[in-house]
């Protein structure tokens, strides 16, 4: 994994972004909520018009994770009036960290993170949170490991199904 590499994503790679967005989101999630609400969240969350929306969000950046020249998975952080809840000048959300199934395991969340913390460093944020799924127990595990700690608790609609996300943060 040491030709890991981080690429900001343009909005003329929407395509991809949405390529590389349903595929780690239905590998993660299919299994565990109905084929209707996947359908659903995907088509409306995850469209080329929704992704290329957020991209031109004044706040909001996109990271692709290319390894060998091939994406395997995406970063996407929020600041000021684009983060999803706290809003706060001073902090960074991360909304999405995503790697495809057969990269799990082999640090390549872990340099999206690192990303994630450096660029927040580099934004002077005095601190990084972010929502995850209650069910999630490998993600929650991992951003614990990182020393993030629980605060809060939030809901998420995945389709017609309100899921309950942690929400956690770190000090920088």
């Amino acid at each position: 994994m040491n030709d890991l590499q981080i690429q900001k994503v343009k909005i003329g790679e929407v395509e991809q972004l949405r390529d590389i967005s349903v595929s780690t989101f239905t590998e993660t999630f299919a299994s565990v909520n109905s084929a209707q609400n996947m359908a659903n969240y995907l088509a409306n969350n995850l469209s080329k018009q929704k992704l290329a929306d957020e991209l031109n969000t004044t706040g909001s950046e996109f990271y692709f994770a290319i390894l060998n020249q091939q994406i395997i998975g995406y970063l996407k952080i929020n600041t000021g009036k684009a983060q999803t809840e706290l809003k706060e000048a001073n902090s960074l959300e991360i909304e999405r960290i995503y790697i495809s199934k057969e990269y799990h395991g082999k640090k390549a969340g872990q340099f999206l993170y690192e990303s994630a913390v450096q660029i927040a460093a580099e934004k002077s944020a005095d601190y990084i949170w972010l929502g995850v799924w209650e069910h999630n127990r490998r993600a929650i595990s991992f951003y614990r490991k990182n020393g993030f700690v629980e605060f809060d608790k939030h809901s998420f609609m995945l389709g017609d199904d309100e899921q309950t996300d942690i929400m956690m943060r770190k000090a920088l």
